[in-house]
């Protein structure tokens, strides 16, 4: 869309994937961790999502057998992400306090 209004020709190897370029069970993944609780504690932040609904999730979601490895693997990359962005924050949140 952006080409077309500026009138240059689309590069597709720049172009960011869309939903429709993932399987199916990409964006299942995804709801699925949207889905999870998310673990907080005070003075360490994000420590990762809560896993107890899992099975239920994966259910609801139609999740099939052969399939539950390839969730969980992309489950926990997407936690380990959203940790380390934590962590992150954190960290600037207690330097920034730290120089005044």
């Amino acid at each position: 869309m952006m080409c077309e209004q500026t009138g240059e020709e689309i590069n597709w190897e720049k172009c960011p994937p869309d939903w429709e370029d993932f399987p199916d069970i990409v964006s299942s993944c995804l709801n699925i961790f949207n889905s999870m609780g998310d673990r907080m504690y005070p003075e360490i932040g994000y420590v990762g999502k809560d896993f107890t609904n899992l099975e239920f999730l994966l259910k609801l979601y139609g999740v099939k057998k052969f399939q539950i490895d390839y969730v969980y693997q992309i489950i926990l990359w997407l936690d380990s992400r959203a940790i380390e962005k934590s962590q992150k924050r954190l960290k600037a949140a207690y330097d920034k306090i730290k120089h005044k």
